[in-house]
This record gives C-alpha cells, structure tokens and sequence, in this order.
C-alpha cells in the first residue's frame, strides 16, 4: 500500500505571488488538500483538477470544521496512502495552530514536512509601505494574537507591551477587539498619539488601511467599515505610510482580473496583467478539444488543396487542423498552393510555428475586419475554407458570403464549460474574455456573475456576445 504523507503548506497572506515555490512544487504533486478560508483565491486556483479539495474555513465565530476534526481528517487521508497538503493562511507555525495539527500524526507515525510560508504580521504591512522595523524609528518586532481561546478569561499584557518602548505591535485576528486593544495600551501608557494603523485584506485587490492614532483609530476604523480579514500595527512605522505605500500606485493596484481563458493559454496574460499590479484570478470557464473523429475535414480530406485560402480565428483551431493532418499522415507540402489568412497575432504565431508564413491578418482582432480585409485580394472564382469551432457561427465565413464569394466552414474542435461553481465574484471584479464562446461559457460557469462583474473583451464579436 502506498504510504501516506501530510505537508503542512504556508500560503502566505492573499497575494499568490507570494506563494513559495516550494509550496507550489507540493501543492503540484497533492492527492488532497485541506485548505482554510484565508488561503488567496489565485493559491486555490493553483491546485491541480485531479486533486480532492476539502475546505475547512473557519470565521470568527463560525467554524465550519472543528479543529479536532481537522487533525482527524488529516490523519484519515493520509492513512488512506494519499498525499496531502494542508494549506493555510500565512505561515502554519505563527498562530496557525500548525503544531496541534501535527501531534495525533505523530502519535500515529504519519511522515509529514512544514513548507514555511510567508507570514502576514510582516507582509501585509510591506505592502501599505509599513516597515515593521525601522533603523532610529522601531528596534523590535512583536507579534500578538488577540483571539482568545474559548472560555479563556486570559488578557493581553498590555502593561508589557507598552513597557518596550520603541517597538513595533502587531495584533493578528484582532478587528473585532480594536477598541479593547487600543484602550488597553494607553491605560498601559502608551501615549494616546502613537501611531497605529489597521490594515484589511492585505496584499490583495481589495487591500486598505486606515493609519491614525491610538486614541482615533478605532472611530476612524468604523467609519471606514474596516472588515475581516485584517490586522493592527502600533508602532511609529506606521507614521512612513504616508511616504512608503506603493501597491495601490501600481497602473492595475486596487484591480482584480479573472482571466477565463483555459489554463495553458492563460500564463502570458496573467503574467503581464500580474505585472501591472493586478491580483490575477485564473479563473478557466472554457476548454478546447480537437473533433475525434472530425467528419467535416474527413468529408474534404482529398481535396483540401482545391482551396486558395485557409482561415484561421483562433489557436484551437490551427493546433486541431494540424494534428488531423499527422493523424491522417497528410503532408504539409500537399497544401503548397493555399494562402492562410489569421484572426489576431497568436492565432498568426501558432501557424508560422508550424513553418508556414502567414499570408493576411487584418489590423484589427474582428473576423468581420478579415472578411472586409481579404476580400480586396480575393478573385471571384477563389474557394476559402474556414477551420472553425463546433456549432459556431464565423464571422470570417458570414462577411465573405455577404460580398460574394464561396467561404466553407469546417468544424475542427469544441469548446466545453469548466464548471466554477465554488467560485465568488466581487464587486469590481473585470473578466478578460477572448471569444464569444468564453463569454457563454463564463456565464455558465459562474451563474448571477453577470450583475457583478465588469467584462474586457478582445474583439466586437466578444464584446456583442457579453
């Protein structure tokens, strides 16, 4: 029997950058995964299709699992011989209960492995420009939990804390304590000015602060609505977010953006929108497959060079034609007298991957432009072929009948819905759609997604379509 092994993972606090490349060789490899409500969308959007996902979250008041349940979880999976990560916010070992969780496999002989991650206490006030610690300004660091264990009557030494003079607090899980915490520290004598500052939901798209004083920031706090997840920093680094913030200054800071294409297209594009300043949700509501077998091309397979022009719209469709063609083991050179024409510039890159040069692309991404384009090219008698999706209509193929000439369509490939049933919109969230297909199949996807989500289309078709 296949032996069992637990990873407790590290998640870090929102942002998926922010992920380990350890953590995500783990969570690669994982048959199961255990994951908490803190862990970032873009992290839980890394776990592979195959893996089993079970979803532990707890909220303040509300656990969804018990943690004794979760031990015993942990210990059943891995029993079973399966590999699993448990993932959780931050860092597992800084107040993540990652210890508890360890001893019943100890107990029981379970291998495991931590994978540390980064931690929120430091990285969420890195990026509203807070440095925990400052030369001249904070020589400590100190981190508190304010959640209390149930039933527990025990408080927090405000009288020590205060007492460490130039030092920076950080309170994890403490938003629904602030005014506790704030009151405790100045009865401590921590002066009423002291810098502080609450920060929610950092290193995310919807990351704010609120940096005021002791004595002010629970007023201003609530007037903010600052919610969970957050956390509070005193300390006179926070004074410096005034000059040090940056990620909301970034061209997409503040901006989440689902990227629905299918995964293995989608990493050029999250790259670029991640580099921007974007927190980028791969969000898959589409996958191609080749038509196996494919009736439209078998029906034209000995006259396919008949044809003066190939149309190609997308790289599913170029990736499909071409693996028919070396399934049939048709040569290539058979085509010799066929000019391609190409909708966008991938759709043109995947061809001339295949050594041929492309012959015609319009300037604008539209099948409609490639129609008004090409037809100043085209000769009365010209018969042109366009590699199309199943049960799709072409917008190449429509604009060439409409001026006069013979334009057939073959299905080569279909599109299928992902389902992303479990998945959340926010308000302000942009979806990036590339095909009308991608608009369908969102929709389907993600039910009700429409009144919350903002659409960026490439091409009129697409645009029409959301």
């Amino acid at each position: 029997m296949k032996q069992g092994k637990v990873w407790l993972v590290g998640a870090g606090p929102g942002d998926a950058g922010l992920l380990t490349l350890k953590g995500k060789t783990v969570l690669e490899q994982a048959d199961v995964v255990v994951y908490d409500r803190l862990v970032g969308e873009g992290v839980l959007r890394m776990i592979p299709g195959r893996a089993r996902k079970i979803d532990v979250g707890k909220a303040s008041g509300n656990h969804k699992v018990s943690q004794e349940r979760i031990n015993q979880r942990l210990l059943e999976e891995a029993l079973a011989g399966n590999m699993v990560v448990r993932l959780k916010g931050g860092d597992p070992f800084l107040f993540g209960r990652g210890g508890e969780e360890l001893e019943l496999l100890c107990e029981h002989g379970v291998p495991f492995e931590i994978v540390p991650g980064v931690p929120s206490a430091t990285a969420v006030p890195a990026y509203a420009g807070i440095p925990v610690t400052h030369r001249g300004v904070s020589a400590s660091l100190h981190i508190i939990t304010a959640h209390r264990k149930q039933g527990s009557e025990k408080r927090i030494d405000y009288k020590s804390l205060a007492a460490l003079g130039d030092a920076t607090l950080v309170f994890l899980m403490g938003i629904s304590v602030l005014q506790e915490i704030c009151v405790g520290l100045m009865e401590a004598g921590l002066s009423p000015n002291t810098p502080a500052a609450v920060l929610e939901r950092g290193t995310t798209a919807g990351q704010r602060r609120v940096v005021s004083t002791l004595k002010r920031l629970p007023e201003e706090a609530a007037h903010a609505e600052i919610g969970t997840p957050g956390i509070i920093v005193v300390g006179k680094v926070c004074a410096l977010a005034e000059r040090f913030h940056w990620a909301e200054d970034r061209p997409l800071g503040g901006v989440r953006v689902l990227v629905t294409r299918p995964r293995e297209k989608a990493s050029l594009l999250a790259e670029k929108l991640y580099g921007l300043g974007a927190e980028v949700v791969e969000l898959p509501c589409i996958r191609t497959a080749p038509l196996v077998p494919c009736p439209e091309l078998e029906q034209r397979r000995d006259r396919l060079a008949e044809y003066q022009w190939f149309i190609f719209s997308s790289v599913a469709g170029v990736e499909a034609f071409f693996d028919w063609m070396a399934e049939q083991q048709l040569d290539v050179r058979s085509l010799a007298g066929v000019r391609f024409a190409a909708v966008g510039e991938a759709t043109k890159k995947a061809i001339e991957k295949r050594g041929i040069l492309v012959d015609y692309k319009p300037p604008v991404y539209s099948g409609e432009a490639l129609a008004a384009g090409l037809a100043e090219q085209l000769s009365p008698a010209d018969k042109l072929l366009a590699l199309v999706p199943e049960q799709t209509e072409s917008a190449a193929a429509a604009g060439l009948h409409r001026r006069g000439f013979c334009c057939e369509t073959a299905a080569v490939y279909r599109t299928e819905t992902v389902s992303q049933e479990s998945f959340c919109p926010e308000p302000g969230d942009i979806a990036s759609f590339t095909s009308a297909s991608a608009v369908r199949s969102f929709c389907e996807a993600v039910p009700h997604a429409g009144s919350v989500v903002r659409a960026v289309c490439i091409g009129e078709k697409t645009a029409a379509e959301a």
